[in-house]
């Protein structure tokens, strides 16, 4: 079953992170600059790691442009 979670992004960061903060929030620092969904791409990454699953199990939802996200966890 897959789960949702909604993620704030802060981009350009020095050092990456993920951090919870609430029951399916989080806020996912990432060094990749917003462009051409480079910073899309390391979030993906960045929960692909802290859940333990594949790159592949992470589908960005909605808020491709935006600083919160939705992300699908397979």
């Amino acid at each position: 079953m897959a789960m949702k979670i909604f993620v704030r992004v802060k981009p350009k960061v020095k050092k990456e992170f993920m951090r919870r903060e609430g029951e399916n929030k989080f806020v996912a620092a990432v060094r990749a600059a917003p462009e051409g969904g480079k910073a899309n791409e390391a979030v993906a990454r960045v929960l692909a790691k802290h859940f333990g699953v594949r790159r592949a199990q992470v589908r960005l939802v909605s808020g491709r442009a935006s600083r919160l996200k939705l992300f699908e966890i397979a």
